[in-house]
């Protein structure tokens, strides 16, 4: 699918502020870096990428009247289309099955982590105007120094460098492609299923904790269009009110 020329940078603060200060920057148009100083993850993370191994960028969105109320189909059309891309990526590594979105929308391997994705949505009325969807993968990297707990690389499964390039215009035609089939009148609830079967651990009981809470043992039950996890337990949760325990 063709999407406008990304715009490579050979380092900045952060993608996403540097796509936020384009307002008429058009659908599936990118801000990539060779070096991110002060990339944002979910709630203040943040994320290690070595300069020029890996992907780093922004991606614009405009998603065509997705309601506001119902803008986590934004995140699972996002992840989606990355893992989709990581499909065709990895066809040949033998892992490919492995792929899965950890709810809300990190991309694993197996248990390992793969890509951040954070969204940042700007309304227009009740519908969502345009998304800036900041994405951070893993590609060439083989050193991770961070003590974060269980990182992973392209590199590490098709024991082969891949261009980033064109890795990018794969990934992204994979995501606006999602959006651009979804449309104003796609169905949610086709949508969510296809999300809930890419889920990690979407199958049997697993540790979780909340905040400053003892381990306890549960099953996903749903997850609803607001993004809200809902474990059998019988509870429901927002991001960050609950944790998988790695």
């Amino acid at each position: 699918m063709m999407t406008p020329e990304p715009l490579w940078l050979d380092s900045c603060g952060s993608t996403n502020t540097e796509l936020a200060a384009m307002p008429d920057a058009p659908h599936g148009f990118v801000v990539a870096t060779r070096e991110q100083t002060a990339g944002r993850g979910q709630r203040g993370n943040t994320w290690e990428a070595q300069p020029g191994a890996n992907l780093t960028f922004s991606l614009l969105l405009r998603p065509g009247g997705i309601p506001a109320a119902r803008q986590f189909e934004m995140s699972m059309l996002v992840s989606l289309g990355i893992a989709d891309a990581l499909d065709g990526l990895l066809a040949e590594s033998g892992c490919a099955e492995r792929i899965a979105i950890k709810w809300p929308n990190d991309i694993y391997i197996g248990d390992r982590k793969l890509c951040g994705i954070l969204i940042e949505n700007s309304l227009a009325g009740s519908a969502i105007g345009r998304a800036i969807a900041g994405i951070g993968i893993n590609v060439n990297q083989r050193r991770f120094l961070s003590d974060a707990p269980n990182p992973v690389s392209l590199v590490e499964f098709t024991g082969r460098e891949l261009p980033l390039e064109e890795t990018l215009e794969k990934v992204v035609g994979a995501i606006v492609g999602e959006i651009d089939r979804y449309g104003s009148d796609g169905d949610g609830e086709a949508l969510t299923g296809r999300y809930m079967a890419r889920l990690w651990r979407r199958d049997g009981q697993w540790p979780f904790r909340e905040p400053g809470g003892a381990v306890f043992t549960a099953s996903i039950e749903a997850v609803a269009p607001d993004g809200t996890l809902t474990l059998s337990n019988g509870r429901s949760y927002a991001f960050k009110e609950v944790a998988f325990v790695l």
